[in-house]
């Protein structure tokens, strides 16, 4: 079943309202007719089973048939901060981690960073990075559209994470323990919020897993092999989530 997502002002009453692009994609592309079903959301959580009532060239309106609390979103919010990669990757760790029910994904310049942006260039890549968040939501059938929120430098991030998380977890291939590992990752439970700091290619200096100690950070292995920094973040989603769920 094709799910769209729409603002919670666009329902009123019985009725779900589309606009925007969407409209020409149900209509034109999809070439979706009266009558037929579709799942929309409302970005906070609540999806909505609907039947297409009417369609113009600016709205599509539809019925609403019922209204649940979406069951595809992770019990834990965690909050992605991944190391600027080079070229592409970091696409490919928001389209990846949104499929695997991350929250909200900050992209963060630390010292061993190659990549650099300029303000204008960095505008056009939060809108693309934010578009390729919500494709992903779309297919995956989250009940939200996580955020791509603006580039931050190592302490703002650490700062943010400090104030919007319960744990701050830092894959490091230098720390060894999996037995202590596993017993932090018990820690987690429904309900907490979870920070996760990803270095970049070239991994973490050493003053930087420094500060992120002073900030209470747990420091954790993911093995005995070294992964790719877009690697790291997708093994570790995918191992919690599936803790996780039940």
């Amino acid at each position: 079943m094709y799910h769209f997502f729409i603002d919670p002002g666009n329902i009123s009453g019985e009725k779900v309202y589309i606009e925007g692009g969407d409209v020409n994609h149900i209509k034109n592309v999809l070439r979706m007719q009266t009558g037929e079903q579709i799942m929309v959301s409302d970005g906070e959580g609540s999806d909505y089973l609907c039947e297409i009532e009417s369609m113009t060239e600016q709205e599509v309106v539809c019925n609403i048939l019922s209204k649940e609390v979406s069951s595809s979103e992770c019990s834990v919010k965690f909050y992605l901060f991944q190391g600027l990669p080079k070229s592409d990757k970091l696409e490919h760790v928001i389209q990846k981690s949104v499929e695997l029910g991350v929250y909200e994904i900050i992209p963060t310049n630390m010292s061993r960073c190659i990549v650099k942006y300029d303000d204008k260039k960095l505008k056009n890549k939060l809108s693309r990075w934010q578009g390729i968040a919500e494709s992903a939501a779309k297919q995956s059938h989250r009940g939200v559209i996580p955020e791509v929120k603006p580039v931050m430098n190592y302490s703002e991030a650490l700062k943010y994470a400090k104030e919007k998380c319960d744990m701050i977890l830092v894959p490091y291939e230098n720390h060894k323990g999996m037995k202590e590992t596993k017993e932090i990752l018990a820690e987690i439970k429904p309900g907490m919020s979870v920070a996760i700091f990803i270095g970049p290619e070239g991994g973490f200096a050493e003053k930087e897993i420094e500060m992120a100690e002073q900030a209470d950070a747990r420091l954790i292995t993911l093995g005995n092999r070294i992964l790719r920094t877009e690697t790291a973040p997708l093994m570790l989603l995918s191992v919690l989530t599936f803790m996780l769920e039940g």
